[in-house]
């Protein structure tokens, strides 16, 4: 997988991670009282024995969060450095973008004969269908 496929997946990761996270918070967080005006908020549920301690779950979804963005960071840093500047770059851009138009205009004359051949055998298709439906000979 290339470099670039690397940080896209590891934006992927690093989103799933967060949404995970802001998520599992809101769920288990304990209810607090907003203002004095709201009565009190109803005693949290009793904790299950396969449920981990409130205090400890922000510190341990903060790690996995910190370290999906190190190994996002490593692969920034593994980017090759552009060589030879901005005015460089706009010239392998134009070199790209001209190659791309020559290719583009070689498969638009690929796709023109592919249709014009289709059209052939369609008619020639049609025509055999024809014969054989009235029973004629072909000529």
């Amino acid at each position: 997988m290339d470099i670039i496929s690397q940080l896209q997946e590891q934006v992927n990761t690093i989103a799933t991670v967060a949404f995970n996270t802001f998520g599992t918070l809101q769920r288990d967080a304990p209810p607090v009282r907003l203002s004095p005006n709201y009565p009190e908020p109803p005693p949290p549920p009793i904790p299950t024995d396969d449920s981990s301690n409130f205090s400890d779950l922000p510190k341990l979804l903060s790690v996995d969060l910190v370290k999906a963005a190190k190994k996002f960071d490593a692969l920034v840093a593994a980017l090759p450095l552009s060589e030879g500047g901005e005015e460089a770059q706009l010239k392998k851009i134009a070199e790209l973008q001209t190659e791309n138009d020559a290719v583009g205009q070689e498969l638009q004359r690929q796709l023109e004969a592919a249709e014009k051949e289709l059209k052939l055998v369609q008619e020639l298709f049609n025509e055999a269908a024809d014969n054989c439906f009235n029973l004629k000979k072909p000529d």
